[in-house]
C-alpha cells in the first residue's frame, strides 16, 4: 500500500475528562446503556482511573473513555472537540431516545435535522456535549450487550461524526487532505454559531463502506471563540482507526516523514498508539483494532475489576491504593 492510499478506517475511541468518575459510570452504564469494558488507569497519571465503555465486547469505534481527573469545568471555546455524536439506526430509535432521555430527567434539545440527518443534542452532568445521530445501518453493526438497560433495537452503534471547531480551516484542512487523506465533500451551517460553517471529512472518501457517520470528522470554523481551557466535560484527544500493526507502523513512517511531531510508537496493551496535534489545536491519535480489550479479560466479565497493563502490574498495590471506591 503506498502512503497516499492510507486511509483510516473510522473513529477508534474518543477519550474526554470527568471530575466526578461514579456519577460517570453511571450515566455512561445506566443512563445511556454502554458497557463498562475496561477498567483501567491512566498508564501516564496512575492516580486516576480510565474507563472505557463500549458495545458488548468493546468493537473499535464504539467506545468513548474517561480519564477519572478531578478538574474544574472546561472553559468553552476553539481548539478542542466539541460535540460527539452517538449513532442510532433509525428515527425510531431517536424518537425512543428523546423519550428516555425526557423520562431520566436529561436535559436535552428536540429532534432536528443537521446536515441532512435527524438528530437530537444533549450534555451528560458535566456537560459533555453529545448528539444522538440517525445512521440509517451506516458502518459496522455493534454487538448488543444483554446487560444493556435500552433495548438492542435502540442502542448505541457506535461514535459518529465528531465535531472539532478551530478558529480557521486552512491549516487543520492542509493537515487532514495532505497528511491523513481526508477529502472534504460539503458545508452546513452550524447549529451552535449562527453565520458561521461546519466542513465535513471523509476517512475514506473512496471505500463504499465508509459512507456515513461513522467515517465523517466535522470541522466548525469559529474565530469568534477563545479557546478553550482544558477541564471537566471537555474532550481529550480523538482516535483513529488502523486495521493492524503494519499499517500502523506505515502511519508512523509517514507522519515522521512528512515531518509532523508525533509521539512515536507506543503500546497501550490492548491496542497501540500513535499520537500528534493538528494545527487547530485537537490532539489525534491512530490506534490499531487490536489485540482488544479480552486479550487478558474474559468477555464474560469485561470492566468487573481493575486491570492494569504488565508493565504496571508489580505496582499495583500502591496504584489501588491512590484509587477511589467506583461502586
Amino acid at each position: 500500500m503506498a502512503d497516499g492510499d492510507l486511509r483510516f478506517g473510522g473513529f477508534h475511541h474518543l477519550t474526554a475528562v470527568s471530575a466526578r468518575i461514579r456519577d460517570n459510570k453511571r450515566f455512561y452504564t445506566e443512563t445511556l446503556g454502554l458497557r463498562l469494558v475496561k477498567r483501567s488507569v491512566n498508564q501516564d497519571d496512575t492516580s486516576a482511573y480510565h474507563l472505557f465503555y463500549a458495545d458488548a465486547v468493546g468493537s473499535p469505534g464504539t467506545d468513548i473513555t474517561f480519564f477519572d481527573w478531578r478538574l474544574p469545568r472546561e472553559r468553552r471555546g476553539n481548539r478542542t472537540v466539541t460535540r460527539t455524536g452517538f449513532r442510532v439506526a433509525s428515527e425510531a430509535s431517536l424518537e425512543h431516545w428523546r423519550g428516555r432521555l425526557h423520562d431520566l430527567g436529561v436535559t436535552h434539545g428536540e429532534v432536528e435535522t443537521v446536515d441532512g440527518r435527524l438528530q437530537l443534542r444533549f450534555e451528560d452532568p458535566e456537560g459533555q456535549r453529545l448528539a444522538l445521530v440517525v445512521d440509517g445501518g451506516a458502518g459496522d453493526d455493534p454487538m448488543p450487550w444483554e446487560g444493556s438497560p435500552v433495548p438492542p433495537e435502540h442502542q448505541l452503534r457506535g461514535l459518529g461524526p465528531v465535531t472539532m471547531t478551530v478558529p480557521e480551516l486552512a491549516p487543520t484542512d492542509a493537515v487532514l487532505q495532505r497528511v491523513t487523506n481526508m477529502r472534504p465533500v460539503r458545508t452546513y451551517p452550524d447549529p451552535e454559531g449562527e453565520g458561521h460553517e461546519v466542513h465535513v471529512y471523509l476517512m475514506d472518501p473512496d471505500a463504499p463502506h465508509a459512507q456515513g457517520p461513522h467515517a465523517e470528522l466535522h470541522v466548525a470554523v469559529r474565530p469568534d471563540l477563545p479557546v478553550a481551557q482544558p477541564g471537566a466535560g471537555g474532550v481529550h484527544h480523538v482516535a483513529f482507526r488502523a486495521p493492524d500493526e503494519p499499517t500502523h507502523r506505515r502511519w508512523l513512517e509517514r507522519l515522521t516523514r512528512m515531518g509532523i511531531p508525533n509521539s512515536g510508537w507506543v503500546d497501550r496493551f490492548w491496542f497501540r498508539s500513535i499520537y500528534f496535534r493538528e494545527p487547530g489545536g485537537v490532539l489525534f491519535e491512530i490506534a490499531t483494532d487490536g489485540p482488544g480489550f479480552a486479550v487478558d479479560e474474559d468477555p464474560a466479565t469485561l470492566g468487573e475489576k481493575t486491570v492494569l497493563p504488565p508493565f504496571l502490574e508489580p505496582y499495583r498495590a500502591q496504584i489501588e491504593a491512590g484509587l477511589q471506591p467506583l461502586d
